[in-house]
């Protein structure tokens, strides 16, 4: 059997909408702000097990075996949540749940105890609505439920390790690692509740910096202040080159100039996305 959960991370504080209207502010997907949610949910998935399995020793019955994931194995966890009834899914190929919305982490549990089955969320309640394909910056959505991942800022920014596009770099706007356009604009997302998990509490004031501030960055404090976060995953050279591309999307100053020249000479790939950038706002 696979036990399929959710775990809700959204925090209005971090105030996304205004984040995303300063040119000189970051934005950063507000499920990374916190701590990896890989160590927080995989820590709450291993104590529900021993519980599970505790209780099933105090019933009488033997233990269970279990392994548990989250994002970091080759499961169909979207697949697998929907079949559990956790939601149905959403033309931005996201897990939507008509009370939770789309602001929250899966995880799963294998095991050898035989459970029946949950039903499946019978309907789609998508309706007519397009909102998430029309607000993609990049416009990465090629239909309803098809995603041309080559165009997600959040693969552009993340997963993606070369140099990005010069037609998509001035579409990413502020955006430094991932984007929730097609989360925030969904109308599901209205009844997504407050997440209480003090873990995803944004650290080192990353719901609110300045793109300068976190471009003087230095190798050694970008691994400082992204310990135990799933941030480093775009490692640093990804990391300048992400913020030299949202320098260059906003206004021109002689420091923003001087910043950005002087980062010059880290890496062939920064310099390209440096001098862009320094050519836009010459």
């Amino acid at each position: 059997s696979i036990i399929c959960l959710r775990l809700d991370y959204f925090q209005r504080s971090t105030e996304p909408d205004r984040v995303l209207a300063s040119d000189s502010k970051a934005y950063l997907s507000r499920y990374a702000l916190g701590r990896d949610y890989h160590k927080v949910i995989r820590g709450k998935l291993k104590q529900l097990s021993r519980k599970i399995s505790d209780h099933l020793v105090e019933q009488g019955y033997e233990g269970f075996d279990a392994r548990v994931f989250t994002d970091s194995a080759p499961l169909l966890e979207k697949a697998f949540a929907e079949r559990a009834g956790l939601g149905w899914i959403g033309k931005n190929t996201l897990l939507l749940n008509e009370h939770a919305g789309s602001w929250f982490f899966l995880g799963e549990i294998l095991t050898n105890l035989p459970l029946p089955p949950s039903e499946k969320t019978k309907t789609n309640r998508c309706g007519s609505c397009s909102a998430c394909m029309e607000a993609c910056p990049t416009k990465a959505f090629t239909g309803p439920y098809q995603l041309d991942a080559r165009k997600c800022i959040s693969y552009l920014t993340i997963e993606h390790k070369g140099s990005i596009d010069e037609p998509l770099r001035e579409l990413m706007g502020n955006r430094i690692f991932g984007c929730d356009d097609c989360q925030l604009v969904c109308p599901w997302t209205r009844y997504s509740p407050e997440s209480s998990e003090p873990d995803f509490s944004p650290r080192h004031n990353l719901d609110s910096s300045t793109l300068l501030d976190l471009f003087q960055w230095t190798e050694d404090e970008f691994l400082t202040k992204t310990e135990g976060s799933a941030i480093r995953r775009a490692g640093y050279l990804g990391w300048v080159r992400n913020i030299a591309i949202a320098l260059g999307n906003g206004p021109s100053s002689e420091r923003i100039l001087r910043v950005l020249e002087s980062r010059l000479g880290l890496s062939a790939l920064t310099d390209e996305h440096i001098k862009w950038a320094l050519t836009r706002l010459s």
